[in-house]
């Protein structure tokens, strides 16, 4: 894993956020939530980059 880059766990992206599992598989249906891979063994991981990404944006829609 990249110290410059991490990848963040599923469990600790809904944390920061304060967002349900069910609510985060919506958001991200939706095409609205950051950026997610998806490793071989099906667990899910967000880049720290497309968390901040994601928060940056949500600010600027908020303030629009």
């Amino acid at each position: 894993m990249s110290k410059t880059d991490p990848k963040l766990k599923l469990a600790a992206v809904l944390e920061e956020i304060d967002m349900s599992r069910s609510a985060y598989y919506r958001m991200v249906a939706l095409g609205k939530g950051p950026k997610t891979m998806k490793l071989p063994n099906g667990q899910l991981r967000i880049r720290r980059s497309a968390l901040d990404a994601w928060w940056a944006a949500q600010e600027q829609s908020s303030a629009a």
